[in-house]
């Protein structure tokens, strides 16, 4: 415990919290007007085409006039938290918790009509 009339130094305050000294004297950059005006497109194209991902948004606002490349609009996209709802990879996966449920024809000799029947009902 730290006793109000004995203050420890800056750097013994931060070995006893675990901080680093650097952190504490960190000043973030203020947001330009450029980066907030381009933000702002981002958004309105988002809400309008919510499906564009970050080549088609780069596309767009480089025929709006805008000088953007991919890795800005994708991590002004990561910033805003805004991400395309077109599928993702992998979408086609089977979950680990459901059941695989066995083929029951597999051995069986289909000889007549209407010996075995069968139904989709996925949709």
């Amino acid at each position: 415990m730290v006793q109000p009339e004995h203050k420890p130094s800056m750097r013994r305050q931060c070995e006893l919290f675990a901080v680093c000294r650097s952190s504490l004297y960190y000043e973030p950059e203020p947001v330009d007007e450029e980066q907030l005006e381009l933000m702002r497109c981002l958004d309105e194209l988002h809400l309008c085409h919510p499906f564009y991902g970050s080549r088609t948004l780069t596309l767009e606002l480089k025929k709006q006039g805008k000088p953007v490349n991919r890795k800005r609009v994708q991590r002004l996209m990561h910033l805003m938290g805004l991400e395309s709802v077109a599928p993702k990879p992998n979408t086609s996966r089977a979950s680990p918790e459901h059941p695989i449920y066995p083929y029951l024809l597999r051995r069986l000799e289909i000889s007549r009509v209407n010996q075995v029947w069968a139904a989709d009902i996925t949709y």
